[in-house]
């Protein structure tokens, strides 16, 4: 199996992240460990790294690709990650966050996992493979508005409805057994040579309901926010636009305390903040260059936002 993998914006994480020397930092989606090796390169011996791996094949190969007693390697959700943070007694001195939210390489690779369309495997799509229910298992209980629901609202094709009326019925014959056969279901919808496009959306929307990833980034970057120190910054990659909309709004309401029912009220823009104070500044968004789209063409979607904590 190819274990190489590219980490989007690698080279720009140190200024994004604006790393201390003697810094903590937390990346929460570990992966192949490459943003976790950039923060690690640029601190000095009394830096610390808390790294955050669900996938239980993930953290097994973290844990041989860095040897360095200055991460710590966890194998749990990162939205528990200010449990851990208060075990270490850092709470609210936490420099920097970052979260890449894209399938890494190896994921992708790995056939037993069903998350590519290119590689045929199992109808999975698990994160972790040890809980929850298996695409596979998935659409043996799904009635037909189910499977459509998840097409539509988390992978916002404009052939939802067919596909999905195609997916209940190759399923009710037993004939949905592997990532192939999804594959070619939207094939037969969608009959242009290009739809690509289509299949990521696609596979993308039933990898994301089954390991409830909005629901979980909302709720990590709300945990984030609170184990930060001042000027502590966030710094999220996301790599479609329902992750983006939610880094997007958590940074604008936490920059921002336009409550217009204050507005009415005769105040002065100092005692308005004191009702609800700004809480972030906005860095920033940015996207990868074409140079790097060239060097790595699965970041071609890929959004940085960045935000500090005031």
């Amino acid at each position: 199996m190819n274990y190489f993998h590219k980490s989007p914006f690698l080279d720009k994480i140190k200024d994004f992240l604006n790393i201390k020397k003697n810094g903590v930092y937390i990346d929460c989606t570990f992966g192949c460990g490459g943003h976790s090796k950039e923060i690690l390169n640029n601190l000095c011996k009394d830096g610390k790294v808390f790294s955050f791996e669900l996938d239980p094949k993930s953290f097994f190969l973290g844990k041989n690709l860095i040897n360095d007693n200055r991460i710590t390697l966890i194998n749990d959700n990162f939205i528990n990650l200010r449990k851990y943070i208060c075990d270490f007694n850092l709470l609210n001195k936490v420099n920097g966050i970052i979260f890449d939210l894209g399938i890494s390489s190896y994921q992708l690779n790995d056939n037993s996992r069903g998350f590519s369309y290119l590689i045929n495997g199992p109808l999975d799509m698990r994160i972790n493979q040890n809980n929850g229910f298996s695409l596979k298992e998935i659409f043996l209980k799904s009635k037909k508005k189910d499977i459509l629901n998840i097409i539509r609202k988390y992978g916002e094709d404009s052939y939802a409805k067919k596909i999905s009326d195609k997916i209940f019925f190759y399923k009710k014959k037993n004939k949905l057994n592997n990532t192939f056969d999804l594959s070619k279901i939207i094939d037969s919808v969608i009959k242009k040579k290009n739809n690509f496009k289509n299949k990521s959306r696609i596979f993308q929307s039933f990898r994301i309901f089954i390991n409830n990833e909005l629901k979980f980034l909302y709720k990590g970057l709300e945990e984030s926010f609170k184990v930060l120190s001042k000027n502590g910054r966030i710094v999220v990659i996301s790599f479609n636009s329902l992750e983006d909309r939610i880094v997007k709004n958590f940074i604008r309401n936490k920059s921002n305390n336009n409550d217009f029912f204050l507005y009415k009220i005769p105040l002065t823009k100092n005692q308005i903040n004191k009702f609800n104070p700004i809480k972030m500044i906005n860095l920033g968004k940015y996207k990868p260059s074409l140079q790097d789209i060239k060097n790595n063409n699965r970041i071609r979607s890929a959004i940085l936002r960045v935000a500090e904590k005031i």
